[in-house]
């Protein structure tokens, strides 16, 4: 549907998506989700989308790289379009913070429990031969098969 006060020099999609660094379905996605606005149809029938359509695609794929799923990237951007936005922002990127300690603190032991596996020279996930072999698992069964 073509808005008169839209600029009819908007850009066409694949134009879109290369100065953003997306793909072109990416783009449609985004506007399939309501991510991006339905972008005005030229006469034969392209699709036109405004200038601004860049730096929102930037915003959307940085907000998506700090951890924010596209839920999550869709209601900030709602909140930000209301003519009072919250604080909801930095409430969520407190909430984000907190997944990500977790996520860290996951991690680390997984990395702990690793660096274990290569000192301890371990050399098979269910029949370890080495020392003290710090795998959780390998006491679940033993070398002749049975659960302990």
């Amino acid at each position: 549907m073509h808005d008169p006060h839209r600029s009819t020099r908007g850009l066409r999609t694949g134009q879109a998506a290369e100065q953003a660094g997306v793909n072109i379905q990416t783009l449609r996605y985004y506007e399939r989700r309501g991510l991006l606005a339905e972008p005005d149809r030229s006469p034969g029938g392209h699709r036109t989308y405004p200038a601004d359509t860049v730096a929102l695609l930037t915003v959307i794929k940085a907000a998506q790289r700090l951890g924010f799923t596209l839920d999550e990237v869709a209601d900030l951007l709602d909140t930000g379009r209301r003519l009072h936005p919250t604080a909801d922002l930095r409430h969520r990127a407190r909430t984000k913070l907190t997944e990500i300690d977790h996520k860290i603190a996951h991690l680390q032991a997984i990395r702990e429990t690793l660096t274990q596996v290569v000192a301890a020279e371990c050399d098979s996930l269910t029949n370890c031969t080495c020392p003290a072999c710090p795998l959780p698992y390998t006491t679940l069964t033993d070398p002749n098969g049975a659960t302990t």
